[in-house]
């Protein structure tokens, strides 16, 4: 894992196709702007972590809890 610094206004290069900018920060909170090929799939972590538990779920893996948990972040899951 690489860790940096950047200030607003500045951006970083992943590869050859994608870019990173650092749109705002405020009170804790980073606007990102992404610009990279449509091919390539981009998602929030929790959106990942929620369709992963909603497959466990389908196959009964996992409790239907742990999904709700995901989806409205009020409850951890177990």
């Amino acid at each position: 894992m690489l860790i940096l610094r950047r200030k607003a206004g500045e951006s970083l290069v992943i590869g050859d196709e994608i870019k990173v900018a650092v749109l705002d920060i405020n009170e804790g909170s980073v606007r990102l702007a992404i610009d990279a090929p449509k091919r390539i799939p981009i998602l929030r972590s929790e959106l990942l972590q929620a369709a992963d538990a909603n497959r466990d779920a389908a196959n009964e893996q996992s409790q239907p809890e742990k999904l709700l948990a995901l989806l409205n972040h009020t409850a951890r899951p177990k």
